[in-house]
C-alpha cells in the first residue's frame, strides 16, 4: 500500500483573489512582512499496489479528475503506508 500527497496550486500567471484577500486580512493585522499569498489544496491518497505503475495512476488522476490542468499546477509524493 502507498500513501500519495498531492499539493495542487495555482499556476503562477493566474489571479488568485483567495490569496489576495488573505494577505490583505494579514496586512491589516500588522503582519506586513508577508509578501505574497497562493492558495491551493493538500490531498491524500492510500493506493493499494497492482499491476499498474502507482506513478502513472496519480498522474492520470491528477490530469483527469483532482485538477483543472488549464489553470493549476500539482505535485506528488509517494511514500509507504504505515499500518496501524
Amino acid at each position: 500500500m502507498k500513501k500519495v500527497k498531492v499539493y495542487v496550486t495555482l499556476r503562477e500567471s493566474v489571479l488568485d483573489p483567495q490569496g489576495s484577500a488573505i494577505m490583505g486580512a494579514l496586512h491589516s493585522m500588522d503582519y506586513n512582512e508577508v509578501t505574497d499569498v497562493r492558495i491551493g489544496k493538500y490531498l491524500e491518497l492510500q493506493i493499494e499496489e497492482g499491476t499498474r505503475d502507482v506513478d502513472t495512476v496519480v498522474r492520470e488522476m491528477c490530469q483527469k479528475l483532482l485538477t483543472n490542468t488549464v489553470i493549476e499546477d500539482y505535485r506528488y509524493e509517494v511514500e509507504e503506508a504505515v499500518s496501524k
